[in-house]
């Protein structure tokens, strides 16, 4: 019975917890990274956003992911790269190059609209473009 009345107590704290929340820049659905929009909104997060560290593990994640996936691919003769990084660019740099391509980008709503993988490509190529 008493741990009832914990388990009770608990999803009260945790409801009042919602609800005293300020509204939040991130949402749930942004994590399924359906859109270009979707993944800025998960990299652009600041500290002050509860969701900030789960949100930047998720944005490096997933631009290491597909760099590397970028690079796999690229490496058979027949692929052409799409982006020429140096060797020194950090997870950081590409970050800091996809934010930035947003800003400029973010009023075309069919960017935005892409494949988060495509507007990540297309941000790193603008920064680090193949000779």
């Amino acid at each position: 019975m008493q741990a009832r009345h914990m388990y009770l107590a608990l999803a009260a704290i945790w409801v009042l917890g919602l609800t005293a929340a300020p509204a939040q820049a991130v949402q749930d659905e942004d994590f399924d990274f359906d859109t270009t929009a979707d993944l800025y909104a998960v990299c652009a997060t600041t500290p002050e956003q509860p969701e900030h560290i789960a949100a930047t593990f998720a944005c490096r994640a997933f631009i290491e992911a597909s760099v590397q996936y970028h690079d796999a691919v690229s490496d058979r003769e027949q692929m052409k790269r799409l982006i020429c990084y140096p060797d020194d660019a950090t997870i950081g740099d590409g970050r800091r190059a996809f934010l930035s391509w947003v800003e400029a980008s973010k009023d075309d709503a069919e960017r935005m609209g892409e494949l988060p993988v495509v507007g990540l490509v297309r941000a790193l190529a603008a920064r680090y473009p193949c000779p």
